[in-house]
């Protein structure tokens, strides 16, 4: 058996989209693979058979993002996303095509373009569609198809200089993203109209049709100068053209909202007890937002999001369908994410037991389909009838077979206050007793994340190259409620302890770690971490900070959301809490640092800019200590969407050599 290597995550298959058809006779989903050669992911359509199970491939060279079923036999998807991938020069206004599917005739045919960055879209009837895009009033993005628009202030760019009114002002997914919103349009084929349905100054963050596609629900943020965390929900009559706000609470977190017959279920949190991070409740209302009511339990106390990290997803999907008269959903529960179901009496029914993940999901006729990570197990598509689960896909399985893996070993400990901790310990492949291995700490991207047994490029790759890895979830972790969860004010102080505890304990009881050459790791609130770990500790031997904030003041002025989201979490403004933030940025105590460190930055990062990473490089440098940075062109912040490939080659290369460097 062949030890697994850094490259191999390019021959891996990652999935996601699932969709069955209107009939339940055919699942389709996308399969996107890694085009070393184009530094980027090929994107195929497959569909299924749910009865023989053969699988059919509609490949297309640019590559399928998003599609739907328009009846049993024929698709509409969404193709290129920019004028760039169609070969056309760069510069040029965005371009989405729509193809249609003809799964009897095996022929995919251009049905029209638009001009617009296209993420979504629902069919009406064979004429009208709803399609969400990115709209921009001005600039090189702005589209004729939209003459309609009212040009604001928004966003005017020249040759040499950018305009900026507002913040945010930029993000990853966009770039500097001044003025542009996340517009809803109606468009019509045969006319060829678009039609704009939210204003201008509005992100429509989701939205579904009603039965009879009369109307639609829409959750929204909309912001002429700063945009805050809590959203609106809204409803708009198709007919009369007419939309209302009509939010049952204010102040509110909507995160997900449809019809389920004359009432609205809708999903949300009041943030008021636990803060931005606050997990939600469940909700009815009327069409007018009128007498809202709870129907899950308060004891219900998790988030309805899959946070268990692999480094092996190719994008995270909001893994929640409505089906009959049920709604269902996925929830985070200690180091596993689970398939659940709700009606509108309020009864939970948890639908999985086993451990692992849960990515993506839909369901016909009380029967779901899932893509999931099981176990060492990469993602597959599982069925799921009467709480019987079967794999039904096996892209990934020669991983399985044909490398060397290592399976995790639990561990867990109690801290001062009795609170429990679980951790995992991964050995080398080719451990012996006798032998002592030098040992990494993992920690992970949240801090509302988690760490299970699933598979992960990573460390896998790590202890095939002769390394202990071991990671926890301290507090400040998702799965284990909202106190658990809840971190504002102590960012450092216990989630620090309970990492150092655990540690301990590891050392503890693997006996074969040599304790002299220990290395840390981690990225986003891991290098946040990692930056706070050298400056309070010199277990470590050598760390790797990965995207991580070393200064709440700066990142407070900098960052795309921490003027509200640190407001929150840490407890104030630069101004009114200087000496409190200062208190618990890691840069305060990097005078304190004797570990060789490594920082990695990623260019575009907007959730940590890289003037963090920078700021605590020189400080390093200023007190002596063996330090390095890497500038990623090309790098994203989160574990849970894939970097480019040659960027996370590279990534993986410079960690490695750095932690050979210093503890081999």
């Amino acid at each position: 058996m062949k030890k697994l290597s850094l490259e191999d995550f390019t021959k891996y298959k990652y999935l996601s989209n699932i969709n069955i058809s209107p009939d339940g006779k055919r699942l389709g989903y996308l399969g996107h693979k890694v085009d070393l050669k184009n530094n980027s992911y090929i994107s195929t359509l497959h569909i299924m058979d749910t009865i023989y199970g053969k699988t059919s491939t509609f490949p297309l060279s640019c590559g399928y993002k998003d599609f739907l079923w328009k009846d049993d036999t024929t698709i509409l998807a969404i193709g290129p996303s920019s004028a760039k991938d169609r070969g056309q020069k760069e510069n040029t206004e965005p371009l989405t095509s729509f193809y249609e599917i003809s799964l009897n005739k095996r022929k995919a045919s251009c049905l029209f373009k638009l001009p617009l960055q296209v993420d979504s879209f629902k069919i009406l009837d064979d004429d009208r569609l709803l399609i969400r895009g990115l709209y921009c009033p001005r600039g090189e993005n702005y589209n004729p198809l939209m003459a309609t628009d009212v040009a604001s202030e928004g966003l005017y760019k020249e040759k040499d200089y950018r305009v900026f009114n507002e913040i945010p002002f930029w993000s990853d997914q966009v770039g500097f993203s001044n003025k542009i919103r996340n517009r809803l349009y109606l468009y019509s084929i045969s006319k060829n109209q678009l039609f704009g349905i939210s204003d201008e100054f509005t992100n429509v963050l989701d939205y579904k049709v009603n039965e009879d596609q009369s109307k639609l629900v829409l959750i929204t943020n909309s912001y002429t100068d700063k945009a805050y965390a809590n959203t609106e929900l809204e409803i708009y009559d198709l007919d009369e053209e007419r939309i209302l706000k009509i939010s049952p609470f204010k102040d509110f977190k909507y995160l997900y909202a449809n019809f389920f017959k004359d009432r609205i279920l809708f999903i949300g949190s009041n943030m008021k007890k636990y803060g931005l991070q606050e997990n939600p409740h469940f909700y009815i209302t009327d069409y007018e937002g009128y007498n809202p009511m709870q129907i899950s339990k308060d004891s219900f106390d998790f988030g309805i999001t899959n946070s268990i990290a692999s480094d092996s997803r190719y994008k995270d999907l909001a893994a929640i369908r409505k089906e009959g008269e049920y709604l269902y959903f996925v929830t985070t529960e200690g180091d596993s994410s689970f398939v659940n179901r709700i009606d509108m009496e309020g009864n939970m029914e948890k639908l999985t037991t086993k451990k692992g993940s849960i990515d993506d999901l839909d369901v016909f006729r009380g029967k779901v389909f899932f893509i999931g990570l099981r176990s060492l197990k990469l993602q597959e598509i599982y069925s799921l009838d009467e709480k019987i689960e079967t794999q039904i896909t096996y892209y990934n399985d020669w991983v399985i077979r044909e490398r060397s893996l290592s399976i995790p070993e639990k561990l867990t400990f109690k801290t001062e206050n009795e609170t429990l901790i679980e951790g995992w310990v991964i050995k080398p492949v080719d451990f012996r007793l006798g032998k002592t291995y030098p040992a990494i700490l993992y920690i992970n991207d949240g801090p509302k994340a988690a760490y299970g047994e699933v598979f992960f490029h990573e460390m896998q790759y790590l202890a095939n190259q002769g390394y202990v890895v071991f990671f926890c979830n301290p507090r400040g972790s998702d799965g284990r409620g909202n106190k658990f969860a809840d971190l504002r004010g102590k960012y450092g102080l216990i989630d620090y302890q309970d990492i150092l505890d655990f540690t301990d304990a590891v050392l503890e009881k693997y006996h074969f770690i040599d304790k002299r050459n220990l290395g840390v790791t981690g990225r986003s609130y891991g290098g946040f971490m990692v930056n706070w770990i050298i400056g309070h500790t010199s277990k470590f031997k050598a760390a790797v900070s990965q995207d991580g904030i070393c200064n709440w003041i700066s990142s407070f002025l900098t960052a795309n959301d921490n003027y509200y989201f640190l407001h929150d979490q840490i407890g104030g403004t630069p101004w009114e809490a200087t000496e409190r933030l200062w208190n618990h940025s890691p840069l305060k105590y990097a005078d304190q640092v004797t570990t060789p460190t490594l920082f990695i930055h990623s260019k575009g990062d907007s959730e940590a800019y890289l003037s963090e990473s920078s700021q605590m490089y020189v400080a390093l440098k200023y007190h002596g200590v063996e330090s390095r940075l890497y500038i990623l062109n090309d790098g994203i912040c989160k574990i849970g969407n894939l970097d480019k490939p040659k960027c996370k080659i590279n990534r993986l290369k410079i960690i490695i050599s750095w932690f050979d460097k210093l503890l081999k």
